[in-house]
């Protein structure tokens, strides 16, 4: 009897004890969750007639060119003699491997272009579709071929050390 008598002791300490009593902080920033939410309507505004306003169109910026700086060789022979008095080149791709390049010029060749493949300082074989000596110029192509060639919008312009 004793024992039945102190189980239902120590089963009803346990179920008492373990009641929280915690409390919602209180703070000048938080509201009784327990109040209806207010609703606000802004009220509509007066519609009067308003001359129409002729849309100007908005000028196309252009994205920069990205520029390095670099020593190049040329791959071939005939491709330096055309080429070398040129100081601003417009590159397409650019490759580590020598046979990558050469691949990627004959799919250039295919779309029109005259690629010719230079050898950077850095080790990079550059596939480039055009040279001049004049950095406008060079500029000029490159929004040619970002307007004309979606697919080569990340052309860039080398300079020739």
């Amino acid at each position: 009897m004793n024992r039945i008598v102190l189980f239902f002791v120590v089963l009803s300490l346990a179920f008492t004890a373990c009641k929280s009593k915690k409390e919602l902080a209180q703070s000048p920033y938080t509201t009784d969750p327990t109040t209806e939410q207010k609703v606000f309507t802004v009220p509509a505004k007066e519609t009067r007639e308003q001359p129409a306003v002729k849309a100007e169109p908005v000028a196309k910026t252009e994205a920069p060119v990205s520029m390095r700086k670099e020593q190049v060789s040329f791959t071939r022979q005939e491709d330096k003699v055309q080429n070398e008095t040129n100081n601003f080149f417009v590159i397409l791709g650019s490759f580590s491997q020598l046979d990558n390049a050469k691949n990627y010029r004959e799919t250039l060749l295919n779309q029109g272009f005259t690629p010719i493949v230079l050898h950077s300082e850095t080790g990079y074989y550059r596939v480039c579709v055009n040279s001049y000596q004049h950095e406008g110029d060079a500029r000029t192509r490159v929004a040619q071929i970002r307007q004309a060639y979606p697919e080569y919008s990340d052309v860039w312009l080398l300079i020739k050390d």
